[in-house]
Order: C-alpha cells, then sequence, then structure tokens
C-alpha cells in the first residue's frame, strides 16, 4: 500500500476515544450499530472516503488472517466530514456510500464480539482520488486494499476496545 505523502486525517467519534472502551450500544452485546464518526484535514482532490473497522486481536494465526473486518463502507461522497451512529445501518444508501463484504461475510456493520479478552478495534477512514468500481460482494478488505493502492490521499483512525461481559 502506498505510503508516501500521504496526509493525515483527524478521526473521532464522540462515542469514544483512542484507547477508550467502546460502549456496549455499538458492540454485538448492546444494539449492533455503528458509532458516529467525524474526520477532518483531506487535501484537496477528494473523490470518496472509506471506512474500515478491524480487529487485529483475532484468534487466528496472523500467517492465515491478519484481522477480522467487521465494517466496510466505500465510495462516501467527497463532501462528507461525518456519519451519523448507526450509518447504513439498514442497508439504506446515504452520500452515495456503498456496504462492502465484512469477515463475516454479510453487507452490514458488525459490531464488537470478542471471544475472550480486551481487543482493539480500530475505526479507519482512508480519503481516495477516485471512487472504487466494485461490486458490493466483492469489496473485501483484500479487493478494496488492492482497489485503493496508488490512490490515497489522506488516512486516519480512531481505536476502541472492548471486553465482553460476563453473564
Amino acid at each position: 500500500m502506498q505510503t508516501s505523502a500521504v496526509k493525515k486525517l483527524n478521526v473521532k467519534s464522540t462515542a469514544f476515544r483512542t484507547g477508550e472502551t467502546i460502549p456496549s450500544e455499538y458492540t454485538a452485546d448492546g444494539e449492533n450499530i455503528s458509532p458516529d464518526l467525524s474526520w477532518e484535514g483531506a487535501p484537496s482532490g477528494v473523490k470518496s472516503f472509506i471506512i474500515l473497522v478491524e480487529d487485529p486481536d483475532i484468534p487466528i494465526p496472523k500467517f492465515l488472517i491478519s484481522s477480522l473486518v467487521h465494517w466496510v463502507v466505500y465510495n462516501i461522497a467527497p463532501e462528507t466530514t461525518s456519519i451519523p451512529k448507526a450509518f447504513l445501518n439498514h442497508g439504506l444508501s446515504e452520500n452515495s456510500a456503498t456496504l462492502g463484504m465484512t469477515s463475516y461475510r454479510k453487507l452490514q456493520y458488525g459490531g464488537p464480539c470478542p471471544p475472550f479478552g480486551i481487543h482493539r478495534y480500530y475505526f479507519k477512514v482512508y480519503a481516495l482520488d477516485n471512487k472504487l468500481d466494485l461490486q458490493p460482494r466483492k469489496a473485501t478488505k483484500k479487493n478494496i486494499l488492492k482497489a485503493m493502492d496508488g490512490h490515497i490521499l489522506a488516512y486516519g483512525e480512531v481505536m476502541g476496545t472492548y471486553k465482553r461481559k460476563k453473564k
């Protein structure tokens, strides 16, 4: 993936700050809806944004899979600087955004649900100089990363943690 000349996006959420616990409302233990996100610092020339949410703390060897993808949203309109909570929760198109395929083979947000321990969840936002020409079921992390290679203008992330409560 390209790294030179990539600007920094300041990504944040009102639901949690980097390193803080993600409230259960945004997890599989709660309403399982996406938190709000906002970003600033996008350079000129942005044609679309992408959001990827990943958990790298999975109990699977890294050589088999590097992370679990909990959410993919691509082709978000270039004038967008924030999304509300429960964005695309019902599969409706907002801001010309399209849902991509998660590790769970679903076209929807899948909130944190670690099998044990505390896991980290990275909410990554990419600003691109193009829109991606991918069908939703083909918009996997691998295909998204390949399609945006050489097109990333800016990048930022906010990371939250989550540990399931014992029942």
